[in-house]
């Protein structure tokens, strides 16, 4: 089954990640290869934007950001997992992305915590 969905792995997304994601037959890459690794967060969402991206991070102000701005893309998915474990992070992304990848290409927000994942409809308001 193709693939539709395109990631961009924040820096707190261990390369390792990535890797499995790719490997999984997921279109991801991760910031540093397409930004300064310390490109505000405004800047990753506009990349993201402009390159029909997914952004999936473990920094909350993603959602503050998209909230303020009224913005409908990009989506977001936000953990917040007890592990930052790459095996963790990756196996629970894998877990949940093909369940969501409706959810996600109508532009959303996604919590992903260690029990439970929650779906906002962009904009935030």
């Amino acid at each position: 089954m193709a693939r539709t969905l395109r990631f961009l792995a924040n820096m707190n997304i261990s390369p390792q990640t990535v890797q499995t994601l790719q490997q999984n037959g997921w279109d991801t890459i991760r910031v540093s290869q397409v930004l300064p690794v310390n490109a505000p967060d405004r800047e990753i969402l506009d990349y993201a934007r402009s390159e029909g991206r997914v952004v999936v991070t473990q920094d909350l102000d993603f959602s503050a950001l998209l909230a303020l701005g009224g913005h409908s893309t990009p989506s977001l998915i936000t953990l917040r997992l007890l592990s930052s474990d790459p095996q963790t992070v990756s196996g629970k992304l894998l877990e949940v992305f093909s369940d969501l990848e409706t959810s996600i290409a109508d532009g959303c927000a996604v919590t992903i915590e260690d029990t439970a994942v929650r779906v906002r409809r962009l904009p935030i308001e």
